[in-house]
C-alpha cells in the first residue's frame, strides 16, 4: 500500500454501491484513514443528490468493511437535503475527528460542486479519487479487481427489468457497453441511470453480503430490486466449500 505525506482522516459519503466502495479502496490505497462511512437515508426516491435503492444495507457493508457507520436522514427536498448532509458530516467531524470528506463522484459536477461547498462550510477538505476517470476503463477495472456487485435500480432507455438484481459478469459488461453506446446513457451510471450494491470486494475483510430474499418493483419503464432480507457470510467458509 502506498503512503501519502499528508495522511488524512476521512469521512466517506457512502451508499454501498460500486463507486463509494471503490473510492474507499482507493483512499486506503493512497494511505489515508477512512474513520467512518456517512450514509444519508432519503425518503425521496427521486433525490438529486443521493443513492436510495437498498440504502439500509450499508449497515452490512459497514460491518464487512469494519469501518463505523454514521447515518443521517433527509426528506430529500432539492436544496434542503444539502443541510441534512452537512449535519451528518458535522456529527462525523465531532465524533470521529475527520479532517476531510471522501466521495465516489466520477463526472457529476452538480453533486461534486455541492459536496465541495458543504465540505468547505464544515472546514474540511474534499477527496474524490475517481473524479474524471475514463468510465469504460473504470467499469473494466471493477471486474479485474474482483468487485462483485448487483444492479439495484434502472431508470433509462436501454436497461430493462432483466438487469435488476443481476451481478455483472464480463459478458454482461460487454453488453452494457454496447447498450450505452446505442442508447447514449452513461456506462458507469453517473447520470443516475442505475444504482448498484457491492456484495464482495477485496476490502471486505472477512465477510461478504448474501441476499436471502428479494423482490422486483417494475413500472414498465424503470424499477428497483428490493432486498428484503440479507446477511453476512464468512468468506473463508465460501472458499472452503469451493475446494
Amino acid at each position: 500500500m502506498s503512503q501519502v505525506a499528508n495522511k488524512r482522516k476521512i469521512g466517506l459519503l457512502f451508499s454501498g454501491g460500486k463507486d463509494s466502495t471503490y473510492a474507499c479502496a482507493k483512499l486506503l490505497e493512497q494511505g489515508h484513514v477512512v474513520e467512518c462511512l456517512i450514509t444519508i437515508i432519503s425518503s425521496n426516491k427521486s433525490s438529486y443528490m443521493l443513492h436510495t435503492a437498498d440504502i439500509g444495507l450499508t449497515e452490512l457493508s459497514s460491518e464487512a468493511l469494519e469501518i463505523p457507520l454514521v447515518k443521517g436522514y433527509t426528506k430529500g427536498e432539492k436544496e434542503e437535503e444539502l443541510d441534512d448532509i452537512m449535519k451528518a458530516i458535522l456529527h462525523s467531524k465531532d465524533e470521529y475527528g475527520i479532517d476531510a470528506i471522501g466521495t465516489g463522484a466520477i463526472a457529476s459536477r452538480y453533486q461534486k460542486e455541492r459536496i465541495d461547498s458543504i465540505a468547505t462550510g464544515c472546514g474540511l477538505s474534499l477527496f474524490s479519487p475517481l473524479w474524471g476517470v475514463n468510465q469504460e476503463e473504470y467499469m473494466r477495472t471493477l471486474q479485474s479487481e474482483a468487485f462483485r456487485y448487483i444492479i439495484t435500480s434502472v431508470s433509462c432507455e436501454g436497461l430493462g427489468r432483466d438487469w435488476l438484481g443481476r451481478e455483472l459478469s464480463e459478458s454482461d459488461l460487454l453488453e452494457l457497453i454496447r447498450l450505452s453506446q446505442k442508447f447514449k446513457f452513461n456506462v458507469a451510471f453517473e447520470g443516475g441511470e442505475a444504482e448498484t450494491l457491492v456484495l464482495d470486494c477485496p476490502i471486505f475483510k472477512s465477510k461478504r453480503i448474501k441476499v436471502l430474499e428479494s423482490s422486483i418493483n417494475w413500472n414498465g419503464y424503470f424499477g428497483e430490486y428490493e432486498v428484503r432480507k440479507a446477511t453476512l457470510e464468512n468468506k473463508a467458509q465460501i472458499r472452503d466449500k469451493r475446494v
